[in-house]
């Protein structure tokens, strides 16, 4: 189908168009979008097709389960086998009173203590539909059916504090959405008779994502980086689970945006801005834009080779494998010192999984035969379970002392061994 080209509606308009033209303005070498461009942006062919559809095949993926014989995967299948307890779960308080959290950055240890109950949130309902592809046991589709409905029935999320100098609590609510989203699409076509429950779970997902995106955030920052793609992320999936237009719409609009202001050389120049941080913040956007790539493409859109200005997708996964390597590729674009500990922590290389499934990429195979199995609470859950190939890789790589070196010394061509 051809890529169209125009208009979002509403407030999501307005702050779709606020982030194209911060976004563009801030960095003259990237091929930015025109602002008559911009004005025009039409994105109307774009529409939910198969709303029963989750972000990967759950049928499919579960009979090549049942059917395999690798290591890696069998146990991610133990692990999963005996799955939580409903009842345990359901015994969660949701959240209604107004959420606040301190920023990261200036308080790690507070933050991660105000984060924990959103954490559980989100290890919980990946759980459940983990334990559910797993196992095939709709008793933990039903669960999770259950337990998002009590945190629907309670309104739970739709008060939090937000304030520019204070967005915090803005910026943890956008995960919790989207793994409530992505959980829930796994399991539900497969949940019967729980039509009402259903119902009042994908009203209060709609109204809370509605809610969340008309928020525009700061001009040359959150209304247009790396938290741009995250609110896009879940208006992607909740689009589609309730049939949206509007917000799948929304979510495409991100991948437009980030395209037309990618550098020639596939840098987001609001993520490379982040200084030592750069290559983090490159992989991080990464992280939901690819996610959201494949929850649109299992709409029935090329959306992996839309191409603006003559880049696509491929070329920002190029520049982030290649600064993973050789910081010095960064040029003038930041310090060559960079931060690396985000290469221990396998959660941030969960598109990986998805971009690997869809294309063969040897650097990125590697890459990943030293972080399996793959899991990110919130952004799919157990990813490796999920996507990659039985043949890929037979054993994990359980030499601590060579992950650190990959993480402290960058990536070796011949470093890693499946």
């Amino acid at each position: 189908m051809g890529w169209p080209t125009a208009r979002l509606s509403g407030k999501l308009a307005t702050g779709l168009t606020l982030g194209l033209t911060m976004g563009a303005a801030l960095v003259s070498s990237a091929h930015a979008m025109t602002l008559e461009e911009r004005a025009e942006l039409d994105l109307s062919d774009y529409r939910v097709t198969r709303p029963d559809a989750s972000y990967f095949d759950v049928e499919a993926r579960m009979e090549t389960l049942a059917d395999t014989d690798n290591s890696i995967l069998l146990q991610e299948l133990d692990q999963l086998t005996n799955g939580p307890s409903c009842q345990q779960l359901l015994a969660q308080e949701p959240i209604t009173t107004r959420l606040r959290i301190p920023g990261y950055y200036p308080s790690p240890k507070e933050w991660e203590l105000a984060s924990e109950p959103l954490f559980d949130f989100e290890d919980s309902v990946s759980m459940l539909a983990g334990s559910f592809v797993a196992t095939g046991d709709t008793y933990y589709a039903d669960c999770l059916v259950t337990f998002l409905d009590q945190w629907a029935q309670h309104d739970a999320l739709t008060d939090f504090h937000y304030d520019p100098k204070e967005p915090q609590a803005w910026f943890a609510t956008e995960s919790m959405i989207f793994a409530a989203g992505m959980a829930y699409s796994v399991v539900r076509p497969r949940v019967e008779g729980s039509d009402q429950a259903k119902q009042r779970v994908e009203q209060w997902l709609n109204r809370l994502a509605h809610k969340h995106a008309a928020i525009q955030g700061q001009p040359g920052n959150s209304c247009c980086n790396n938290h741009f793609y995250r609110r896009a992320l879940y208006a992607s999936m909740i689009g589609v689970i309730t049939e949206d237009d509007e917000l799948f719409r929304f979510g495409v609009s991100a991948i437009h945006s980030a395209l037309s202001d990618m550098t020639e050389r596939g840098a987001f120049p609001l993520e490379i801005e982040r200084g030592r941080r750069a290559t983090h913040y490159q992989n991080y956007a990464l992280l939901y834009l690819i996610t959201n790539m494949q929850v649109i493409a299992r709409q029935g859109y090329d959306i992996f080779e839309l191409e603006i200005n003559g880049h696509d997708i491929h070329d920002a996964v190029d520049f982030a494998m290649t600064i993973f390597n050789d910081p010095e590729a960064l040029g003038d674009l930041a310090p060559h010192e960079q931060y690396t500990g985000f290469l221990k922590d396998n959660q941030y290389f969960a598109w990986m999984e998805i971009y690997q499934s869809r294309f063969d990429d040897p650097r990125i195979e590697r890459f990943l035969a030293q972080v399996r199995p793959v899991y990110n609470r919130s952004a799919g859950g157990y990813q490796t379970l999920y996507f990659m190939s039985p043949e890929a890789q037979q054993h994990l790589v359980v030499d601590e002392q060579e992950r650190e070196t990959t993480a402290f010394e960058g990536l070796d061509d011949d470093s890693a061994s499946q």
